[in-house]
């Protein structure tokens, strides 16, 4: 365990180099390329090795999205279609009608041998154990995948994978929501309570207390170090960067150093709600995650109604391009890889990030928050990312934007100019194309979302710290600094840096996630059972 001491001195240091570096930013070369200039060999040996591939009919495949995608069609087989069958009870669970049995009665801690009662292995006397409502732990989730990855995530899918990315993205989402039923439950049901109250869940602590042994430790440990990573970069510079390109596109700066004050503005108002924890964080989801999604769909909504001449047009491209894909676009392999790959980014189902929040939940059923949890990947993939998915696809159609069949860099080639466009700018241009001056709207909408998932990780990125050097006042304040200071960063950076070590810092947390799932699967199901049987679902056969 590393010294309290240690870390803050490395923290001093590390503040103490950034300031300087900021400092000595010269005319000829920008701030935000020398932060480029340092991060991009950091993000191409990370990316090297989480995504190292196999072959499959001739094509490359990142071995974590077999894992990611076998794992999640396992738990949909295993559980029955607990994703499908159980809609209505997560859409009712959440909306709070179950809250009476919920909510009743003493909880129990995962391996307690006396349950029930007032007795000293309960979790607490005559109460609920918890921070958080199902709404607010669902919406703290949301908040963390209902993101960039949404708009700038699908925009890169569809450029580089085609219009038949799409169909894959939503499979995925389905496939999804059984990942996150599984890995909700069991945050919940191996979380931890402190001194203070707080609660401590997530992979760290199923893997580590439901996983016998020295190899469940391990398994914890890589998981912490991951999210701690995933949480700099898929949950905060990804943020940052797209939130601060939209920002500049709107307002056309051209200054080498506008994401870098971007960014720091953007700290500030992010460490003004993270200081507070995940109550304050709950509290703000709650209200911005549904206003920014209204927002969006219902921009995404009226574009797609205004043109709805385009519709089947655009689903005919959708489904030839998922089956019928040219080598151009690298069959229809690649395309489904592309679709895959983005969706899992965007809803993270499988990773165990979402587990983290989810454990929170105010609860004495651990099924109750899974069930709910699967929602998620519903709203965020298959609802969210299918309306950004056919803004693109019809204005595509109606204008010719682009060019289906980006590079390897993530980038499209306008047919109008001949300029290189990517991420959220993609998105930006569709919507602009549709609803002059919408980018104004959009650009909000961007903020909002950034700022929402950059909250929810910074949570996330705690817990795993916490789990790894202690849970005290000043490992608390050691990450949030360290937290802001990569805004900063990720606003400063390029997006084919910061996308690469976003996707490989977080993809990495699915292997000994799914590890774990898999072995826990069968305490799934029976707390599942426990529960639909105590909400009247289903009637007891003994």
């Amino acid at each position: 365990m590393i010294s309290m001491k240690k870390i803050v001195f490395l923290v001093v240091i590390f503040f103490q180099n950034f300031l300087l570096f900021a400092q000595e930013t010269t005319e000829e070369v920008s701030l935000d390329e020398r932060i480029e200039s340092g991060f991009a060999p950091i993000s191409k040996v990370v990316t090297e090795v989480v995504f190292y591939p196999v072959t499959i009919v001739g094509m490359d495949v990142p071995i974590v999205i077999i894992i990611l995608l076998l794992g999640a069609l396992y738990f949909t087989l295993y559980n029955k279609f607990a994703n499908f069958r159980l809609l209505g009870v997560a859409i009712n669970a959440a909306k709070g009608k179950y809250d009476d049995v919920d909510h009743h009665g003493a909880d129990v801690m995962a391996g307690d041998p006396t349950p029930g009662g007032d007795i000293f292995e309960t979790i607490q006397k005559e109460d609920v154990i918890g921070e958080v409502t199902h709404f607010q732990a669902l919406t703290a989730a949301l908040s963390a995948t209902v993101g960039l990855g949404n708009i700038a995530g699908v925009a890169v899918a569809i450029a580089i994978g085609g219009p038949g990315a799409t169909l894959w993205m939503i499979l995925a989402g389905f496939l999804g929501m059984s990942s996150k039923l599984v890995e909700a439950t069991l945050g919940v049901k191996y979380r931890e309570v402190g001194e203070d109250g707080k609660i401590y869940g997530g992979p760290m602590y199923y893997l580590s207390k439901g996983v016998k042994g020295y190899f469940g430790k391990f398994l914890a440990v890589f998981f912490a170090i991951m999210v701690i990573g995933g949480s700099f970069g898929g949950g905060n510079m990804f943020q940052a960067n797209q939130a601060a390109a939209q920002f500049k596109l709107l307002f056309n700066l051209q200054s080498g150093s506008a994401g870098f004050w971007f960014g720091v503005v953007m700290a500030l108002l992010v460490g003004t709600v993270i200081i507070g924890g995940i109550k304050r964080i709950g509290k703000v989801t709650e209200r911005v995650v549904p206003f920014m999604a209204i927002i969006y769909v219902g921009a995404a909504l009226i574009i797609i109604f205004l043109n709805i001449s385009s519709i089947p047009t655009a689903f005919v491209q959708i489904w030839n391009g998922a089956f019928n894909a040219d080598s151009a676009l690298g069959g229809i392999i690649g395309v489904m890889i592309v679709g895959f790959q983005r969706a899992a980014f965007s809803n993270e189902a499988g990773v165990g990030s979402a587990s983290i929040a989810h454990a929170a939940v105010k609860t004495r059923f651990p099924a109750s928050e899974g069930i709910v949890a699967s929602i998620g990947p519903f709203v965020d993939t298959v609802i969210i990312c299918t309306m950004t998915a056919l803004v693109i696809i019809i204005m595509n159609l109606k204008a010719g934007l682009f060019s289906y069949g980006g590079n390897e860099s993530k980038e499209v080639l306008l047919n109008s100019t001949g300029e290189s466009i990517s991420g959220v700018d993609l998105t930006s241009l569709a919507f602009d194309t549709a609803i002059p001056n919408f980018s104004i709207v959009l650009t909000i909408a961007v903020i909002l979302f950034a700022f929402s998932t950059m909250l929810s990780w910074s949570y996330y990125g705690l817990q795993g710290w916490t789990y790894l050097f202690g849970r005290s006042k000043i490992t608390d304040i050691i990450y949030k600094l360290l937290f802001l200071v990569f805004v900063v960063i990720g606003s400063s950076a390029s997006l084919d840096s910061v996308i690469g070590f976003s996707d490989a810092m977080i993809f990495a947390m699915v292997f000994p996630n799914i590890i774990g799932l898999i072995l826990l699967a069968p305490q799934v199901r029976k707390e599942i059972d426990r529960y639909l049987l105590a909400i009247g679902f289903k009637k007891d056969k003994r």
